[in-house]
């Protein structure tokens, strides 16, 4: 380990603006878990202009940061993607200019390392594309869901399109296989959320009149004997959004360990169904300097093509 941590003052550039305060120490506390730059953010060790902030503040050029002493684990060479694993990634990427990369994202990767979790999409990619060194992620999916996600190439990417997701100008587009009927007629699904942490350490989000507003559309694409396929459209970016919102509705996802129905997921696994049934399956967005959006479109693996095709329609 480093020896003799030391208070660290950091002053915010324009090239940094726009990152969010947790990101930004993630990268520059390199060799530190991630479980102690959130503690020190909770416990308000990180000042901003010597203010307390929150992990989701957003740095603005000029700013001041007081970052406290912590110990850095003396730095490791970076971990290397499998050819397997570079070869999967690079026959899933959806599109790509000198900016950004849209990947389909394989389920079980998790997007970046930390948690016992070696290697991630991010830290994968690294390997494919050595010769970049800005490579970020724009935003995240969970492990378990596939499909569409983006990866900045630029700094001048990654802010422009923090900013386009603020503003509610990247459309989402998801495809879930739910339990029982959906209704037509509830194509919007308008419920608080709120984190909550078990005391095992397990994220859990509920619905909860003192959360976060929280507004997912949904609309339906096939109807099967047990089960709807639906296009899941996210207007709000929370934590679990629509596996929570699903399940509220009485309908939650197949393959869902969390919020799911243990029997009907063993049911459904007899069916060939064995992973969470969550695919991001398209991105609207508009590029810098483009006027029409382009959409990009990922399609279903084959453990839930192949699975799907062989329910019997209604």
């Amino acid at each position: 380990m480093s020896s003799s941590p030391s208070v660290q003052w950091v002053e915010i550039d324009q090239e940094r603006a726009g990152q969010r305060i947790d990101n930004f120490l993630i990268t520059h506390l390199k060799g530190v878990p991630r479980t102690l730059v959130y503690r020190i953010l909770r416990k308000g060790e990180v000042r901003v202009n010597k203010g307390r902030i929150k992990a989701d503040y957003r740095l603005q050029a000029g700013d001041v940061i007081r970052i406290p002493p912590v110990r850095v684990a003396d730095e490791k060479a970076p971990v290397q993607a499998s050819e397997q694993l570079q070869e999967l990634l690079s026959r899933s990427i959806l599109f790509e200019n000198k900016g950004l990369i849209i990947i389909n994202k394989p389920s079980g990767l998790a997007v970046h390392g930390g948690s016992g979790i070696n290697l991630g999409l991010i830290e994968a990619l690294r390997t494919l594309y050595p010769q970049e060194k800005s490579l970020e992620l724009v935003h995240r999916l969970d492990r378990d869901t596939s499909g569409c996600i983006m990866v900045a190439k630029k700094r001048s990417m990654l802010r422009y399109l923090h900013n386009e997701l603020r503003e509610g100008r990247v459309q989402k587009y998801y495809q879930a296989l739910v339990q029982g009927r959906w209704p037509n007629r509830a194509t919007h699904v308008d419920a608080p959320l709120k984190k909550n942490e078990l005391s095992s350490g397990e994220r859990m989000v509920r619905v909860s009149a003192d959360g976060k507003p929280s507004l997912t559309e949904f609309r339906v694409l096939q109807r099967f004997r047990d089960c709807t396929l639906v296009e899941a459209k996210p207007i709000t970016g929370r934590t679990h959004q629509i596996r929570v919102h699903a399940q509220f509705k009485g309908h939650p996802l197949v393959g869902d360990p969390k919020y799911g129905t243990d029997d009907f997921n063993k049911q459904m696994k007899a069916a060939g169904f064995n992973r969470l049934f969550l695919h991001a399956a398209a991105l609207e967005l508009t590029l810098p300097d483009e006027r029409a959006p382009i959409r990009v479109e990922a399609p279903l693996d084959e453990r839930l093509s192949e699975p799907l095709a062989r329910l019997q329609a209604e």
